[in-house]
């Protein structure tokens, strides 16, 4: 490093200029890399229509010594995500049920916001029949007629332009669910002549909007040059540091030799 300095007094001004401009360069590679993306996010949304389930079907099984209400009803298929049902004024014991042809997708955390590590893609069952039971005169049954989270909110879809993405986004939102009967089932213990409360949702989805993946140009070259300078100090700093250490290694042996030679003049 001496000689090489000896021989070219600029080195270390060369050094430093070529870093700074290569970090800049680098930056603003990362910089342009993150905000150049085709990826786009799609919304939609969600409208949430409560059904009327009319006068329901009354069964008394002396047998068992059990009353059975049922109601069936048509929903509309076209991008149909959610089928809740909940009941209320049950009997003790009183189990809810709701049924379809081609079976949908539920579990008894879902729709539980306190709920932890649960997701409905690895845990949700999918059943032509799902059933709860009643907690003090109440139950309720969340289902989905498919449980990718990629047809109902937010999501993101990887194309080349915005026609295409929206193409892409529409695919994936528009479904139609078949068969759409579903049968409402509530049993209750003893003969029961006033069918309980029951309530049946249903959430249908549209696409509302779609936009290029965008971030924060500024916060953006700044995290990239940081990342860069922080790269470049791991390998330079090292290197500097070790050369700095050695000029002044070398500077204090010139001290005593111009001292030692001094004495010896002296003499």
């Amino acid at each position: 490093m001496r000689k090489a300095l000896a021989q070219n007094p600029n080195l270390l001004r060369t050094l430093i200029g070529m870093g700074v401009t290569l970090i800049f360069l680098l930056a603003y590679a990362v910089y342009g890399a993150t905000i150049s993306t085709e990826y786009y996010i799609y919304k939609s949304n969600s409208e949430e229509v409560e059904l009327e389930l009319g006068e329901p079907e009354r069964y008394y099984d002396d047998v068992s010594d059990s009353t059975t209400w049922t109601w069936d009803i048509e929903l509309n298929g076209v991008n149909l995500t959610w089928v809740n049902l909940s009941a209320s004024s049950l009997s003790t014991s009183a189990v809810i049920s709701i049924s379809n042809a081609a079976g949908i997708y539920s579990h008894p955390d879902l729709g539980d916001p306190d709920a932890r590590e649960f997701s409905c893609t690895d845990s949700c069952l999918k059943r032509n029949e799902h059933l709860a039971n009643s907690t003090d005169g109440t139950a309720e049954i969340y289902s989905l007629t498919d449980p990718d989270p990629a047809l109902r909110g937010t999501g993101t879809v990887y194309a080349d332009s915005k026609e295409e993405a929206k193409q892409k986004a529409s695919d994936l939102i528009n479904t139609t669910f078949e068969p759409t009967n579903f049968r409402i089932t509530v049993k209750e213990n003893g003969s029961r002549t006033v069918n309980p409360t029951v309530m049946l949702t249903q959430v249908n989805e549209e696409l509302s909007e779609i936009n290029q993946f965008e971030v924060d140009a500024a916060t953006e070259f700044m995290w990239a040059l940081a990342a860069v300078i922080g790269c470049f100090s791991m390998v330079l700093v090292p290197s500097f540091t070790v050369y700095f250490a050695a000029r002044a290694k070398q500077r204090k042996l010139d001290l005593k030799l111009e001292a030692a030679k001094g004495a010896l003049e002296e003499e």
